[in-house]
């Protein structure tokens, strides 16, 4: 709701006579709090509701987070605009106030992200996992009772004015692509919706999301993978970091690459594949 808000501000600040009406809907991923994500279809849960709603007509836009979508829409959908990205990096919270590096063994560490869970491993394999959900307030309550530590993303930290926690740099914890980005979708007919909220749209966000979300997708796999990636533009050029897990050898695979829009995402999804097969080898 905050960065529905967050949205709405930005529509009237472009045409002060728009009507704006927020409809609430609570989707199966905020229905089914105690069921960790991979049972019950990924981080989509948290999306597919809302497009029923749009592709209905009900609703006219959907503002989502990025990372909570899955790399293939509908084809009667788009992404038609991103609000400029707040903070990518995931934060560590601990009711010791430790710093992410000294994390000690045997710590419960509560997350129900693959991803994170993966790098987790790679880095303290004798920590802890711990499958937490729900809001943010509701996951930072649990510290000291049923976890030891959580690890939030910092943006919902940020748009909600939290105090902080400990951030974690990028090259140690690569977010999840789409990380830090407010998301704006609409059905691709409403050509004079889409011709609005491009006037919201950040472009070098925008640039940054694609690239992400065609790693993603060139995964194959959506949210079901311990994957991340992360991209900036630097230059007219795109640098794109990205990982790629392995729960069960509690090993990360990770690549670096530069190129230009739409292609370096993909690329760098298949070099990473090829490096983790190599890699998982005996």
């Amino acid at each position: 709701m905050v960065q529905t808000e967050m949205v709405c501000r930005k529509l009237r600040a472009v045409n002060p006579a728009l009507k704006i009406e927020t409809k609430k809907i609570r989707t199966s991923g905020d229905i089914q709090k105690d069921a960790p994500l991979d049972e019950i279809g990924g981080k989509g849960v948290f999306v597919k509701d809302i497009e029923k709603s749009l592709l209905s007509g009900e609703i006219d836009l959907a503002v989502h987070s990025l990372k909570d979508m899955q790399a293939r829409l509908s084809e009667d959908l788009m992404i038609a605009a991103c609000l400029e990205r707040e903070d990518p990096r995931d934060m560590f919270f601990s009711a010791a106030g430790w710093n992410f590096a000294d994390i000690p063994q045997g710590a419960r560490i509560g997350t129900s992200s693959l991803r994170r869970k993966s790098l987790l491993k790679s880095r303290f394999p004798e920590v802890r996992l711990v499958d937490i959900r729900g809001n943010v307030q509701t996951r930072l309550s649990k510290i000291g009772t049923e976890v030891d530590g959580v690890i939030l993303a910092a943006a919902g930290i940020k748009r909600l004015g939290l105090a902080p926690g400990f951030a974690i740099p990028i090259q140690e914890m690569i977010p999840s692509p789409g990380q830090g980005i407010i998301a704006i979708e609409t059905r691709r007919e409403d050509t004079d919706l889409i011709d609005l909220l491009q006037q919201i749209d950040d472009r070098q966000t925008h640039i940054c999301a694609r690239a992400e979300r065609a790693f993603l997708e060139t995964l194959g796999e959506d949210c079901s993978l311990p994957a991340g990636a992360h991209a900036v533009i630097c230059d007219d050029r795109i640098s794109i970091c990205g990982m790629l897990g392995d729960m069960e050898a509690c090993k990360v695979a990770t690549l670096s690459m530069e190129g230009s829009e739409p292609t370096i995402g993909r690329e760098l999804a298949l070099n990473l594949k090829q490096r983790s097969h190599a890699e998982a080898k005996p």
